[in-house]
């Protein structure tokens, strides 16, 4: 054991490693890959720190999420930061180094085995599986709910120490609060039962009703999160049928999943943004898979009195990653590296117990562990280094997905989308075309493609492509507000209201459906209907420079010249370039 006086220059040299192998993340733009719906598209988002703006945070089911502390993180850092990439980035690495920090003050706590704690903090921080986990904004909900996890762990360590109310209740709080980050916390009371076995040791001779019995708030509240976790990803049409990934299909992904883990742990080459799901694998791999799970389950269980930290590392890693391995499908993904920020500290704790326990009878135990371990983290600083370097831009991230996977119609469909954002739309649509090659049924391909139609100009075929979305996916507003635009180009106003009303009906705050509706009764000579709508875009969307435009237009084909100028001038303060020109050409200012 180390002297106590030793631990602070762990506490330095622990966020130094994790800043040596991440501080490119605060060099790295957005992605088009979820960004836009987490922060720079989110409307509610982009105001920042509001009433509004909490209330909807704590009320809307939104990305197939409710996880209201995500957003209120990303509202922190609009206020602070705006829209500029690097300060988003920077509050995602300093949760990335607390976490590290919790990890090593917990595990120290518990076992007063410096060493090791260290160890497994500092794999925790430097591993490039985390980097997705870390250089990803949207993903702020994993590092946030782990700062809670994390919080939740050493709340409890001092309620085990100190059993009062207080300390209880502050935990069920803390545990709560990571619950309203990420759901991934559901499995945190069964970790804790880990902890109760080793390494705080409360099971004694044989197992006590009363260590269950404390945590059923702390299951209940995790059921209760698995519910609305499931009805929200269900209503978003985030959770795949079993048409789509039969479940025989899915416990072989699963198995295999679970050692492909162990594989890249070790050995973390190749990492990409998206593994397209295999949707079948051969035989000799699910049941080579299958052995190796369960042989290392039987070892662990055979061992658990005399190495118990073998046992509690192994079904760390197991339990924790079960939500997510793929028996309830989210998503087309056969695994992600993002899942495994909290489950390989399981893995992290075996290993770094099992190899001090193995080198107690080396002669040169402290020599050899000393070099060995700085040698494993400075490879691991180094490939989370190149990792991070990936993420800079978009086109650059996908690229490096595509050429470490086949098949990868997901990610050639988000350079599609990239491509789009840069103006290159005939690029685009060819990833598109690509996308749909490999897989006709991905359906947002053809949205993506609609979009890219119309903005060449080709409203036909883009309706076409919205026609093909939504015969499979009717619910979703978004592909009929933008089949509303493509037939109000063709001229086809009733056809376009009525998609615009469709889509209103199921995303009543969707402001643009509201925007194009009016143009639509504008063009109709319905102005009174046409203000209707640019009222509830301004209701929705205050800033809204073309909802006062238009309005503008139509109280002036309707004679009101006082309402006409009243909104003219504030389109102009909201840089409506079309009000600006207009107020000048009369030689007025605003």
């Amino acid at each position: 054991m180390i002297r106590n006086k030793r631990i602070p220059l762990i506490c330095i040299l622990l966020p130094a490693m994790a800043l040596i192998a991440f501080w490119r993340v605060t060099q790295c733009d957005f992605i088009s890959y979820d960004d836009p719906t987490y922060i720079t598209e989110n409307i509610h988002i982009r105001r920042g720190i509001t009433i509004e703006a909490i209330r909807w945070a704590f009320t809307a089911v939104y990305a197939s999420n409710w996880h209201p502390l995500t957003w209120m993180s990303h509202m922190l850092d609009i206020q602070l930061f705006g829209l500029k990439p690097q300060g988003h980035h920077f509050t995602n690495l300093l949760f990335h180094i607390a976490n590290t920090l919790l990890l090593f003050f917990v595990f120290n706590r518990m076992t007063k085995a410096p060493w090791q704690s260290a160890f497994v903090a500092a794999l925790f921080a430097v591993h490039p599986l985390h980097v997705e986990s870390v250089a990803w904004v949207a993903e702020r909900k994993d590092v946030l709910s782990t700062f809670f996890w994390m919080l939740t762990m050493v709340g409890y360590v001092h309620y085990v120490e100190d059993p009062r109310l207080k300390n209880y209740l502050a935990l069920l709080l803390l545990f709560v609060l990571g619950l309203m980050a990420k759901p991934m916390l559901v499995t945190l009371p069964f970790v804790l039962l880990l902890l109760d076995y080793w390494p705080l040791r409360r099971f004694e001779l044989k197992f006590n009703p009363i260590l269950l019995l404390e945590k059923i708030p702390l299951f209940a509240f995790a059921a209760l999160s698995c519910i609305v976790t499931y009805i929200a990803q269900n209503r978003g049409g985030a959770v795949v049928s079993l048409e789509q990934f039969p479940l025989d299909v899915r416990i072989e992904n699963a198995i295999v999943s679970y050692i492909a883990y162990i594989g890249k742990t070790i050995w973390p080459n190749n990492l990409a943004l998206f593994y397209p799901h295999p949707e079948s694998l051969p035989l000799w791999q699910v049941v080579g898979a299958a052995v190796s799970f369960a042989a290392v389950t039987f070892v662990a269980i055979w061992k658990a009195k005399k190495v118990p930290y073998l046992a509690f590392g192994w079904f760390w890693f197991a339990g924790t990653l079960l939500p997510v391995i793929g028996i309830v499908q989210v998503g087309a993904q056969a695994m992600a590296d993002r899942y495994t920020y909290i489950t390989l500290i399981g893995l992290f704790i075996a290993a770094s117990w099992g190899i001090a326990d193995l080198a107690q009878k080396w002669r040169f135990r402290q020599p050899v562990l000393i070099a060995s371990s700085a040698l494993i983290l400075a490879c691991l600083v180094i490939a989370a280094y190149r990792q991070v370097g990936y993420w800079n831009n978009s086109i650059g991230l996908y690229e490096h997905a595509l050429n470490v996977t086949g098949n990868n119609y997901v990610i050639l469909n988000n350079r599609g989308v990239a491509y789009a954002q840069l103006g290159n739309i005939e690029e685009s649509i060819s990833d598109y075309d690509s996308a749909l090659e490999i897989n006709p049924r991905f359906t947002e391909a053809y949205y993506n493609r609609g979009i890219a139609y119309g903005k060449l100009g080709n409203h036909r075929q883009a309706i076409e492509d919205f026609d093909r979305f939504i015969e499979i996916n009717p619910g979703d507003p978004e592909a009929y507000f933008n089949r509303c635009v493509a037939r109000d180009k063709l001229g086809n106003h009733r056809q376009a209201i009525q998609d615009c009303d469709r889509a209103i009906e199921i995303a009543p705050e969707l402001f643009e459906a509201y925007f194009n509706r009016g143009v639509a009764y504008g063009e109709l000579g319905d102005h009174r209907q046409a203000i209707e709508n640019f009222d509830k875009v301004i209701e929705i969307n205050p800033e809204d420079g073309r909802a006062y435009f238009n309005r503008a237009v139509a109280y002036g084909e309707l004679g009101n010249r006082a309402k006409a100028f009243e909104d003219l001038k504030t389109a102009a303060k909201f840089n409506s370039g079309q009000a600006r020109d207009l107020l000048r050409s009369r030689g007025m200012t605003w």
